[in-house]
């Protein structure tokens, strides 16, 4: 509603826009007509304020309580609406009624998000990434709420406030905030070696994602499904992105936090609202009983990853995001996401940390946002009936009618309404606990856990080994970086002697990377084993994916040949790769000819690291200006450390060798449309040798 106003001039000269219409009249929050909302009720014109002023007063009070408790974890996040679409029924495994039949969909609402930082954070941290989808079921709210690695840093929910504890800001010096790279955590992760896992995710590029858009998520634990005969089989949910996973380079990320604190939330409602609707197919693991038993590891253990290799992921649907929030705080602050929401037919394992993590999500929606009726706010509603008897409660929303609050009740004997009652045949119904994969179900309640956890350092090792040697040496940059921030000898010298027991060469490596020598190995209550590479755990050993989704930069000067420029555009569009032109100054550049071209942004702000290929069409006279803008020369500089292709006329050459661009492979002739688009997606690992040579 945009009301029809007059606009008007008070005694202050204040700007009054006022309306005549009762539809479209400014009121308080209970509806009463304002007359004035410019001007506080004084005693005078220059008077004291008046606190008989109700409008005021509501006004201030509304906007002092906007804000509410941020997230204690994954703070920072970023959304949007989607669907899923089943492509693969699966029955025989789970009596969900959203897998019961291929083309069979429903809405989704996903949120990505940081982990250390707070809401005001920034984008591109080194972090594992939040990666949560609610599902809006014919049955019910299904929350998947996994990250973008397959394992956590923890076996135990018990150890999650002090995980949490230790990577937060210390608690001493509010400092470094959205960081690992300190004392406290890396003195946590020396003394708690099931962290080793993903601590070697969260320090190789899995960690700094291209975009949210190039992402994988995984579900984290082991779930059960049921199926409509009560047969329970375990499963775990992974997310392939239809683009690809691709990954900054450590550079791009710490430039990028400097140039575009919102640089993944920008990506991502950019390309929706482009209509470049990212897309994820959803897979499970299926995992036999008998192979698990087999395994030197337990699949109960949040620790460890099943590698694909072994136990394939089936894929079973598609998401689609394809519409960004109305509101941000309506929407992305105020979803509550919950584990323990699961339609019938999807159950829990007896994981160790997501038995936790059941009750925990719970009480923090609770607490933050203030009522335990915070599933009646829109965005957590569900899309399907919802009927119980519970009632009342702060910022209760309904209106139930009748005395009907218990069960069971014989009032609908009497002509009144009874309320619902329980579903025993399509309710939820708990697993049996009959065996838990091969094994007896415990007979008795204890504080121990299993023998079958005690091995940290074997997957961590094949996580590694399953690396090319260009991810190898991030990895190995990665610990030297943040080991040489944390000021505690002896916590660099543990984490060393736990490095040995992944890999020797890995743990050298590090340690040359800061003068140190090798402590002796930490002592493993058992001993490593040599699983089987997993290439799926390599991002680069995957093929280059298309360049669908990648953005092309092209700066241009006054003078330039315009044919280029078109030919570079029409490539792109044809690739469904997006492009932005850019200009010393923002406006028109008048191309060769007098022919005029929209420049889509400055140069001075938008830095190379916002773009996947760089493109310079200059004529001689504005290639020579440019020599004297530093910007430029850092534009192209950036872009040629950070491996990417880049494409000149010839009479930009002078530039690029001022930028210090050299030639190689992905150095290419501007001329040359389709061999830039072809390496749009891709980087020129070779130079990475020569430019950022590996530890």
């Amino acid at each position: 509603m945009t009301a029809a106003f007059t606009a008007t001039r008070g005694n202050g000269d204040e700007l009054q826009e006022t309306v005549s219409d009762a539809g479209t009249r400014l009121t308080t929050n209970m509806g009463i007509p304002v007359s004035d909302n410019q001007n506080s009720l004084r005693l005078g014109a220059r008077g004291p304020t008046l606190l008989e002023d109700f409008v005021l007063r509501e006004k201030i009070f509304h906007f002092d309580h906007e804000r509410i408790p941020e997230r204690i974890v994954h703070a920072r996040g970023s959304v949007a609406h989607g669907t899923f679409e089943v492509t693969k029924a699966i029955p025989e495994l789970t009596r969900a009624a959203l897998f019961q039949k291929a083309g069979n969909s429903c809405d989704v609402f996903a949120r990505f998000s940081t982990v250390a930082g707070g809401a005001g954070s920034v984008d591109t941290p080194r972090d594992i990434r939040g990666f949560a989808v609610k599902f809006y079921t014919p049955e019910g709210n299904w929350d998947l709420v996994g990250n973008n690695t397959p394992v956590f840093f923890i076996q135990d929910a018990m150890k999650f406030p002090d995980l949490v504890h230790s990577v937060k800001m210390e608690a001493d010096r509010g400092y470094p905030q959205a960081a690992s790279a300190h004392d406290t955590f890396w003195d946590f992760v020396s003394l708690m070696p099931e962290t080793l896992h993903n601590v070697m995710w969260a320090m190789s590029d899995r960690a700094i994602p291209r975009s949210l858009r190039f992402m994988e998520g995984f579900g984290i634990h082991t779930f059960r499904m049921v199926n409509a005969e009560g047969k329970s089989t375990f499963v775990r949910f992974h997310w392939k992105p239809r683009l690809g996973v691709q990954s900054l380079l450590w550079d791009e990320s710490a430039k990028l936090q400097g140039a575009d604190n919102d640089y993944h939330r920008r990506d991502l409602f950019e390309a929706i609202a482009e209509g470049g609707f990212p897309q994820w197919d959803l897979g499970i693991q299926v995992i036999d009983p008998a192979w698990a038993e087999k395994q030197p590891y337990d699949v109960l253990d949040a620790t460890k990853l099943i590698p694909e290799e072994e136990v394939p992921v089936q894929l079973i649907g598609t998401m689609t995001l394809n519409r960004n929030v109305d509101n941000h705080f309506a929407e992305n602050e105020q979803v509550a996401f919950c584990p323990s929401n699961v339609p019938p037919g999807i159950d829990f394992s007896d994981d160790p940390l997501l038995q936790g993590r059941l009750f925990s999500y719970l009480d923090t929606q609770k607490s933050r946002l203030g009522t335990a009726n915070f599933h009646q706010i829109p965005i957590n509603a569900p899309r399907c009936p919802m009927h119980n008897f519970q009632r009342d409660g702060m910022m209760q929303m309904q209106i139930p009618k009748g005395r009907a609050s218990y069960e069971p009740n014989s009032l609908d004997k009497a002509g009144e309404v009874g309320g619902p009652r329980a579903d025993t045949r399509g309710g939820f119904i708990t697993a049996r606990p009959v065996t838990d994969l091969g094994r007896e179900a415990p007979t008795e309640k204890l504080r121990i856990r299993a023998e079958t956890f005690a091995d940290h350092y074997s997957q961590p090792r094949m996580f590694f080994r399953s690396l090319t040697d260009v991810e190898q040496g991030h990895v190995v940059s990665a610990l030297v970086f943040e080991l040489s921030k944390v000021a505690l000898m002896h916590v660099r010298e543990t984490v060393l002697s736990h490095l040995r027991n992944i890999d020797e060469t890995l743990a050298q490596r590090v340690a040359d990377g800061m003068a140190m020598a090798l402590p002796a190995a930490a002592e493993a209550a058992v001993a490593p084993v040599d699983l089987p590479v997993s290439d799926k755990l390599s991002i680069l050993k995957q093929p280059v994916p298309a360049p669908k989704g990648r953005k092309l930069g092209i700066l241009v000067t006054d003078g330039a040949d315009g044919a280029v420029v078109d030919a570079l555009k029409a490539a792109a569009k044809a690739a469904e790769a997006s492009v932005m032109v850019l200009a010393p100054k923002v406006g028109a550049v008048k191309l060769a000819g007098g022919t005029e071209i929209a420049a889509d942004a400055q140069l001075d702000g938008a830095p190379s690291v916002t773009f996947d290929a760089l493109a310079v069409v200059a004529s001689a006279e504005g290639a020579d200006q440019l020599t004297r803008h530093k910007k430029a020369l850092d534009w192209l500089s950036d872009g040629f450390a950070h491996l990417k292709a880049i494409a000149h006329t010839a009479e930009a050459q002078p530039l690029l060798d001022k930028a210090g661009v050299s030639k190689d492979d992905f150095v290419l002739d501007a001329g040359n449309a389709q061999g830039l688009i072809a390496k749009l997606a891709d980087r020129n690992w070779d130079r990475e040798k020569t430019i950022w040579p590996a530890l």
